[in-house]
């Protein structure tokens, strides 16, 4: 058996696929005090309902929030930070650029928070940009700074030194000084986390690793031991922000690498159901209870960006290029100052979580105003796992939206749904037409609980024309999980021109490069034989501030003079414009991967043997000003070549699909559920 895990807002998924390629799913709500207890709760569920034994576990693969989550919340660890004399503030000071031009109050746009200028400390040292050390390391003054953070109930330090991504050499004693002296004090080393040139963006990202890690190493110390407890002894790996799984020792030392986890492994199984769909070009919209991940698929690949972006802040990590918002199922709607319908960034979660749960939530939020619509039927809510109460759901819009705006129950709900829409629709202009691509030549594909609730809402409103609802959208993100790669990737700062570069100079880098990756992929459980290596440069043209990732392919004819042309193509893509001018490579990057699949799950789902529409239900839409009677469909009974016409709400265990009319569907060979807008 192999299992997936991906812990959400509101509810954590859990796929078991068997050796036969058979998956079978569950939703349990989650435990927001320690997310570990819902993962737990899902083993104890499979051995009583799908007598899964321990011992048939041969793979656990998990997708976490908890990086993010500690940043968002403000709830990483207490940190130290140790840099060169004269760059102490370096973290405060940042670019100098600001978003908010003309705000009469300002506020921080740099992470300060990670540590206060009382918690950052300078030691004299200092090496050159071509490495050449030119003021030694002051090993006392490391000891005596280190003394003072450990006094000041650090948990962690972090260690930025001036060029230490040519030579090391400083950054690594001063991090055996202080290990020595505080054995208990995690330490985290700018060379180890990020040897690439950009002082501001070293140091942040090496401080938000120092921050996330102790409480990383808890999460994940505290998982195994209860994996372990449960008799599971397959190891236990965790989905990275690029794409990849590691094993959790390794996840353990790099946490930084773990935003965008749960988002990451939901692109994966987004392109595979495009592929099986004949579709290559999408647009994701990941929608859970309190987040909303919208990402882009092109030519069948996920877009990767070498830096993202947390809370605002610049963390220099590959990752998929996600870009997230405060808008899902949980979202809570309000009325601000002025007068006007607001919903989200705060979310119930699950605890309490939306009125209509009957928990002790009181705001009213989007599942609630879904049930109040007709969208969600409250008798089948996860599978019939939770019995919502509509009552509640009615008295808290009444309460909190209604009577304040001087409207019915229904319009306010509607509402509800229109704002989160148009937020919705503004995060996909954002990685669509922000990159100069036309949404209407893309299709849409809808994840999550609620991604399928807001399909044609979204897709009416940015002008696309067909929607891709997987089998199973509801809980993709855990299937992705089983379809990924054990992945590492490492690279280091470079600094040459291309003029005169020699593919010698290139593969000396490359070949250190995959030394340390072939370390870290010796950890993991996966046959050393079957590793496939890819190569990466960031390029930008001589003088030019930012450099774009290209493919590397040492071993084609001429690979210098294709990375070139190569990067003047992605230029073109990204800026609309290419000069045949001077280029630089500025780092060289190494990703090792191995494993994979390209399919979710062995053919298509067996289709049940009866009617597929069980009803009708009458629900409020935009543009009607009433209710409109919809058909009710039974997705595990309809069959390929099935179809449809809305208005109509097709209904399955882990989500809803609303079908605004003017939109019809079909079910293709796959299973997958092909909605269509009408001429």
């Amino acid at each position: 058996m192999d299992i997936g895990v991906d812990i959400g807002g509101t509810f954590t998924d859990v796929v078991c696929r068997d050796a036969n390629g058979t998956v079978r799913f569950v939703k349990v709500p989650s435990t927001r005090s320690d997310p570990s207890r819902a993962v737990l709760h899902s083993i104890s569920y499979m051995a009583e309902h799908w007598n899964v034994r321990p011992d048939e576990i041969a793979r656990f693969a998990h997708g976490t929030t908890v990086a993010t989550n500690a940043v968002l919340e403000r709830k990483g660890a207490r940190i130290g930070l140790i840099t060169t004399a004269g760059f102490r503030d370096v973290l405060e000071i940042g670019r100098q650029m600001r978003h908010q031009m003309y705000s009469i109050i300002l506020e921080p746009e740099t992470p300060a928070f990670l540590a206060p200028g009382a918690r950052r400390k300078e030691v004299a040292e200092r090496i050159s940009a071509d490495g050449t050390v030119i003021t030694p390391l002051d090993e006392a003054g490391v000891g005596r700074v280190a003394a003072e953070l450990a006094a000041d109930g650090v948990e962690a330090i972090a260690i930025c030194f001036l060029f230490s991504f040519v030579n090391p050499a400083h950054e690594q004693r001063a991090r055996d000084i202080v290990r020595a002296a505080h054995p208990d004090l995690v330490v985290t080393t700018s060379h180890e986390v990020d040897a690439a040139f950009r002082e501001y963006e070293r140091t942040v990202v090496t401080a938000f690793d120092a921050y996330v890690k102790p409480v990383i190493d808890r999460y994940l110390g505290k998982l195994e031991t209860g994996l372990s407890g449960a008799g599971i002894g397959a190891p236990l790996q965790v989905m990275q922000s690029r794409g990849g799984l590691m094993v959790s020792r390794i996840a353990r030392q790099r946490p930084v690498r773990l935003f965008l986890s749960g988002p990451a492994a939901g692109v994966i199984g987004a392109r595979i159901v495009g592929r099986s769909a004949g579709i290559d070009d999408l647009i994701t919209v990941d929608i859970g209870g309190t987040s909303c991940d919208i990402a882009l698929i092109a030519r069948g690949k996920a877009l990767i960006r070498t830096e993202g972006v947390i809370d605002g802040f610049p963390v220099r990590v590959a990752m998929v290029d996600v870009n997230s918002i405060g808008a899902g199922g949980g979202s809570i709607a309000w009325i601000d100052r002025a007068g006007g319908l607001r919903v989200g960034p705060h979310s119930a979660g699950s605890e309490p979580g939306p009125a209509c749960y009957g928990r002790g939530g009181t705001a009213p939020t989007v599942t609630d105003a879904s049930v109040v619509l007709g969208y969600v039927n409250p008798d089948y809510f996860a599978g019939g796992s939770l019995k919502l109460q509509p009552d509640r759901a009615r008295a808290a819009i009444a309460d909190v939206l209604a009577k304040p705006l001087g409207i019915g129950i229904e319009q306010a709900a509607l509402g509800v749904h229109r704002v989160l829409n148009a937020q919705m629709a503004e995060g996909i202009r954002l990685v669509s037409i922000r990159q100069g691509l036309d949404p209407r030549q893309y299709a849409l594909l809808p994840l999550g609980g609620g991604g399928p609730v807001h399909a044609t809402a979204l897709a009416r409103e940015l002008g696309i024309i067909r929607i891709l609802v997987p089998p199973h959208p509801g809980v993709l993100s855990a299937a992705g999980l089983l379809a990924a790669p054990v992945e590492h990737e490492m690279s280091q700062a470079f600094g040459r021109d291309l003029a005169g570069l020699t593919l010698a100079d290139v593969r000396a880098v490359l070949a250190q490069l995959d030394r340390r990756c072939t370390e870290l992929m010796r950890a993991e459980t996966v046959d050393q034989r079957a590793i496939s290596i890819l190569y990466f440069a960031d390029v930008c043209y001589i003088g030019q501030a930012y450099s774009l990732e290209v493919p590397l392919l040492p071993d084609e004819p001429e690979p210098l003079k294709r990375l070139y042309e190569d990067f003047l193509a992605a230029h073109d893509r990204v800026y609309g414009h290419a000069t045949p001018s001077p280029a630089r490579i500025v780092n060289l990057r190494a990703v090792h991967r191995a494993g994979g699949l390209d399919v979710l799950e062995a053919g298509s789902p067996a289709a049940a043997q009866r009617e597929p529409r069980k009803g009708v239900r009458r629900i409020l839409v935009a543009g009607h000003a009433d209710f409109i009677e919809a058909a009710i469909y039974e997705r595990e009974a309809m069959r390929p070549g099935f179809g449809f016409a809305g208005p109509a709400i097709v209904e399955q265990r882990d989500t809803t699909t609303l079908v605004e009319p003017g939109w019809s569907g079909t079910v293709d060979a796959s299973g997958n559920l092909i909605l269509t807008r009408n001429a």
